[in-house]
Protein backbone atom coordinates (compact mmCIF):
# COMPACT_ATOMS: atom_id res chain seq x y z
CA UNK A 1 0.00 0.00 0.00
CA UNK A 2 1.48 3.66 -0.62
CA UNK A 3 0.49 6.19 1.72
CA UNK A 4 1.30 9.61 1.26
CA UNK A 5 1.42 11.90 4.62
CA UNK A 6 0.18 15.94 4.36
CA UNK A 7 0.51 18.18 6.84
CA UNK A 8 -2.49 20.56 6.31
CA UNK A 9 -1.88 24.14 7.38
CA UNK A 10 0.74 25.91 5.22
CA UNK A 11 0.83 22.57 3.35
CA UNK A 12 -3.03 22.34 1.70
CA UNK A 13 -4.03 25.43 2.99
CA UNK A 14 -3.63 28.90 3.36
CA UNK A 15 -1.75 29.15 7.42
CA UNK A 16 -2.35 32.18 9.46
CA UNK A 17 -0.46 32.96 13.13
CA UNK A 18 -3.94 33.41 14.25
CA UNK A 19 -5.05 29.91 13.95
CA UNK A 20 -7.26 28.78 11.46
CA UNK A 21 -10.41 28.85 13.33
CA UNK A 22 -13.70 28.38 10.67
CA UNK A 23 -14.20 26.88 7.62
CA UNK A 24 -14.51 30.45 6.07
CA UNK A 25 -11.07 31.58 7.18
CA UNK A 26 -9.89 28.04 5.32
CA UNK A 27 -8.12 28.71 2.00
CA UNK A 28 -6.63 26.13 -0.09
CA UNK A 29 -3.60 26.56 -1.83
CA UNK A 30 -3.78 26.83 -5.39
CA UNK A 31 -3.44 23.83 -6.96
CA UNK A 32 -3.37 21.84 -3.51
CA UNK A 33 -6.89 19.94 -4.01
CA UNK A 34 -6.10 19.01 -7.30
CA UNK A 35 -2.75 17.77 -6.36
CA UNK A 36 -4.50 15.66 -3.81
CA UNK A 37 -7.00 14.20 -6.21
CA UNK A 38 -4.16 13.44 -8.30
CA UNK A 39 -2.20 11.34 -5.49
CA UNK A 40 -5.40 9.11 -4.87
CA UNK A 41 -6.19 9.01 -8.60
CA UNK A 42 -2.66 7.32 -9.07
CA UNK A 43 -2.95 4.69 -6.10
CA UNK A 44 -1.73 6.38 -2.98
CA UNK A 45 -3.68 6.43 -0.11
CA UNK A 46 -4.17 10.32 1.30
CA UNK A 47 -3.76 11.16 5.02
CA UNK A 48 -3.91 14.16 6.94
CA UNK A 49 -1.48 14.63 10.09
CA UNK A 50 -2.08 18.04 11.87
CA UNK A 51 -1.26 19.55 15.34
CA UNK A 52 -4.41 21.95 15.58
CA UNK A 53 -3.71 23.33 19.05
CA UNK A 54 -6.03 25.97 18.62
CA UNK A 55 -8.69 23.42 20.06
CA UNK A 56 -6.40 23.29 23.43
CA UNK A 57 -6.37 27.19 23.49
CA UNK A 58 -9.93 27.07 23.17
CA UNK A 59 -9.70 29.14 20.14
CA UNK A 60 -12.39 26.75 18.06
CA UNK A 61 -13.89 23.33 19.11
CA UNK A 62 -14.09 19.96 17.44
CA UNK A 63 -17.26 20.82 15.70
CA UNK A 64 -15.64 23.77 14.04
CA UNK A 65 -12.58 21.06 13.10
CA UNK A 66 -15.01 19.01 11.69
CA UNK A 67 -16.66 21.63 9.61
CA UNK A 68 -12.86 22.57 8.30
CA UNK A 69 -12.56 19.06 7.20
CA UNK A 70 -15.80 18.71 6.12
CA UNK A 71 -14.98 21.40 3.48
CA UNK A 72 -11.71 19.80 2.62
CA UNK A 73 -12.91 16.47 2.06
CA UNK A 74 -15.69 17.86 -0.19
CA UNK A 75 -13.17 20.09 -2.22
CA UNK A 76 -11.09 16.88 -3.09
CA UNK A 77 -14.49 15.25 -3.96
CA UNK A 78 -15.55 18.05 -6.05
CA UNK A 79 -11.38 17.13 -7.87
CA UNK A 80 -12.61 13.74 -8.11
CA UNK A 81 -10.33 12.66 -5.30
CA UNK A 82 -10.59 10.69 -2.09
CA UNK A 83 -8.62 11.75 1.29
CA UNK A 84 -8.29 8.61 3.24
CA UNK A 85 -8.31 10.34 6.86
CA UNK A 86 -7.43 13.27 8.69
CA UNK A 87 -5.46 13.16 11.92
CA UNK A 88 -5.21 15.58 14.28
CA UNK A 89 -3.63 16.26 17.51
CA UNK A 90 -5.57 18.84 19.64
CA UNK A 91 -3.21 19.36 22.73
CA UNK A 92 -0.90 22.59 23.11
CA UNK A 93 2.68 22.53 23.28
CA UNK A 94 2.88 22.63 27.03
CA UNK A 95 0.51 19.30 27.21
CA UNK A 96 4.17 17.46 26.13
CA UNK A 97 1.29 14.57 24.50
CA UNK A 98 3.04 12.29 22.56
CA UNK A 99 1.03 13.15 19.23
CA UNK A 100 1.83 16.71 18.60
CA UNK A 101 4.29 16.81 16.08
CA UNK A 102 7.29 16.65 16.18
CA UNK A 103 6.48 13.56 18.26
CA UNK A 104 4.91 10.36 15.90
CA UNK A 105 1.74 9.78 17.87
CA UNK A 106 -0.59 10.80 14.24
CA UNK A 107 1.98 8.69 12.52
CA UNK A 108 1.20 5.44 14.63
CA UNK A 109 -2.33 6.47 14.77
CA UNK A 110 -2.00 6.15 10.96
CA UNK A 111 -0.21 2.91 10.44
CA UNK A 112 -3.03 1.31 13.25
CA UNK A 113 -5.91 2.46 11.36
CA UNK A 114 -4.82 1.86 7.83
CA UNK A 115 -2.78 -1.53 9.26
CA UNK A 116 0.17 -0.74 7.04
CA UNK A 117 3.55 0.72 7.43
CA UNK A 118 4.72 4.33 6.57
CA UNK A 119 8.17 3.52 6.99
CA UNK A 120 9.58 4.69 3.12
CA UNK A 121 6.55 6.68 2.89
CA UNK A 122 6.31 10.47 1.65
CA UNK A 123 5.85 13.20 4.35
CA UNK A 124 5.07 16.45 2.64
CA UNK A 125 5.30 19.45 5.08
CA UNK A 126 6.28 23.19 5.81
CA UNK A 127 7.67 23.47 9.30
CA UNK A 128 10.23 21.91 10.80
CA UNK A 129 8.25 19.95 13.25
CA UNK A 130 6.87 18.00 9.84
CA UNK A 131 10.88 16.97 9.11
CA UNK A 132 11.40 15.70 13.12
CA UNK A 133 8.49 13.46 12.72
CA UNK A 134 9.27 12.04 9.04
CA UNK A 135 12.59 11.64 9.91
CA UNK A 136 11.78 9.62 13.17
CA UNK A 137 9.45 7.51 11.77
CA UNK A 138 11.22 6.37 8.87
CA UNK A 139 9.46 8.75 6.16
CA UNK A 140 11.34 10.01 3.30
CA UNK A 141 10.45 13.94 4.20
CA UNK A 142 9.75 16.33 1.57
CA UNK A 143 9.66 20.14 2.32
CA UNK A 144 7.18 22.90 0.53
CA UNK A 145 8.15 26.46 0.32
CA UNK A 146 4.51 27.46 1.49
CA UNK A 147 3.84 28.27 4.92
CA UNK A 148 6.85 28.67 7.18
CA UNK A 149 8.52 26.52 4.55
CA UNK A 150 10.78 28.94 3.29
CA UNK A 151 12.02 29.39 6.92
CA UNK A 152 12.27 25.61 7.26
CA UNK A 153 14.41 25.25 4.21
CA UNK A 154 17.18 27.95 5.65
CA UNK A 155 16.94 25.97 8.87
CA UNK A 156 17.35 22.69 7.56
CA UNK A 157 20.27 23.86 4.91
CA UNK A 158 21.86 25.19 7.66
CA UNK A 159 21.78 21.90 9.46
CA UNK A 160 23.28 19.81 6.73
CA UNK A 161 20.05 18.15 6.10
CA UNK A 162 21.01 18.55 1.88
CA UNK A 163 19.13 15.41 0.70
CA UNK A 164 15.46 16.56 1.46
CA UNK A 165 13.61 17.75 -1.33
CA UNK A 166 12.37 21.12 -1.63
CA UNK A 167 9.52 22.46 -3.96
CA UNK A 168 7.39 25.91 -4.17
CA UNK A 169 4.46 23.73 -2.94
CA UNK A 170 2.51 20.92 -2.99
CA UNK A 171 1.72 20.97 -6.51
CA UNK A 172 5.00 21.09 -7.37
CA UNK A 173 6.11 18.36 -5.19
CA UNK A 174 3.56 15.81 -6.60
CA UNK A 175 4.03 17.01 -10.37
CA UNK A 176 7.73 16.89 -10.09
CA UNK A 177 8.24 13.81 -7.42
CA UNK A 178 5.35 12.10 -5.90
CA UNK A 179 3.20 10.95 -9.45
CA UNK A 180 6.43 9.61 -11.37
CA UNK A 181 6.90 7.31 -8.31
CA UNK A 182 3.91 5.39 -8.81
Amino acid sequence: MKVVVLDRDGVINQDSDNYIKSADEWLPIDGSIDSIAALSKSGYKVVVATNQSGIGRNLFDEDTLAQIHHKLYSMVEESGGLLDGIFYCPHTPEQHCLCRKPGTGLLEQIETAFSCSLAGSYFVGDSYKDVQAALAFGCKPILVRTGKGTATEKRIRQEGLLDIPVYDNLAAAVEQKLVIDV
